[in-house]
């Protein structure tokens, strides 16, 4: 029965979770687009949430990459590159370290806010609640596997873990690689399935609307309405063009009728 559950978790129920992460993600997408925001409440405790935001969003981010970098990167580029596993770990326990615990003040400061301020949490719904909540438990999930991975220093665990994703990825899941790994690893990999499940029909989905081409937008031209700029313009255009007529020219029309 153990070992029935063990292939269910983390050998079927991944793809479920992303299944439903990249298709509700488009269907949301196709038949929800006013509903696609992150539902911001910044006109109440401003403050409290501008530093919250930004501790928890640099945070989050980093921890993300740090993943995506450390468990999708081949084991034979590491090698290539002439990273051992034992400095690989290190970095990962000490950049996951730094940006867990800027992630964590800030979800703190975020959850204090939404449960704690009435008129905030009256405009809450059960969801936005519900989210902030499994983010703060798969985060001090997260934050547990540290000192555990501090009795792992030759790397060979997070090889394990990389070669499973890996494998997951590659449609060749080999659940069999986790089998004998704490359980915290276990429940924190399962706790993120989860997030992917729940993706779609929760705020966490305005991710996919991140401005990436904010930063490559052409520059905006302001044009000031001066009566010098207006005098310029008229020298230069031809006689041809009509112009709006000034309120001085209607006077002085008016008193030569």
């Amino acid at each position: 029965m153990g070992e029935f559950v063990h292939q269910a978790l983390f050998g079927v129920y991944p793809y479920i979770a992303l299944s439903v992460f990249f298709i509700g993600s488009l269907v949301r997408f196709d038949t929800d687009q006013y509903g696609w925001r992150s539902k911001s409440s910044q006109l109440l405790r401003r403050k409290q949430l501008i530093v919250g935001s930004v501790l928890f969003h640099v945070g989050i981010l980093g921890i993300l990459l740090g993943h995506a970098v450390g468990l999708l990167t081949p084991v034979a580029v590491f090698e290539f590159l002439h990273i051992s596993h034992g400095f690989k770990q290190m970095m990962a326990i000490v950049v996951g370290g730094l940006c867990g615990t800027a992630c964590f003040i800030g979800l703190v400061m975020l959850l204090h806010r939404r449960l704690f301020a009435s008129r905030i949490r009256n405009t809450s719904s059960i969801s936005d609640i519900a989210v902030l909540l499994i983010l703060f438990a798969q985060l001090t999930l997260g934050m547990l596997t540290i000192p555990l991975s501090l009795g792992h220093l030759d790397g060979a665990m997070m090889v394990r873990f990389m070669n499973y994703v890996q494998g997951i990825v590659m449609l060749r899941p080999q659940p069999a690689l986790i089998a004998g790994v704490p359980l915290v690893f276990r429940l924190h990999m399962v706790l993120g399935f989860t997030i992917f499940l729940i993706f779609p029909f929760t705020r966490l989905i305005h991710v996919w609307s991140v401005p990436v081409g904010y930063l490559f937008r052409n520059y905006q031209v302001v044009r000031t309405k001066r009566r010098a700029s207006t005098a310029a313009l008229d020298e230069d255009m031809p006689p041809y063009v009509l112009r709006p007529m000034t309120r001085a020219a209607t006077i002085r029309r008016k008193e030569a009728a």
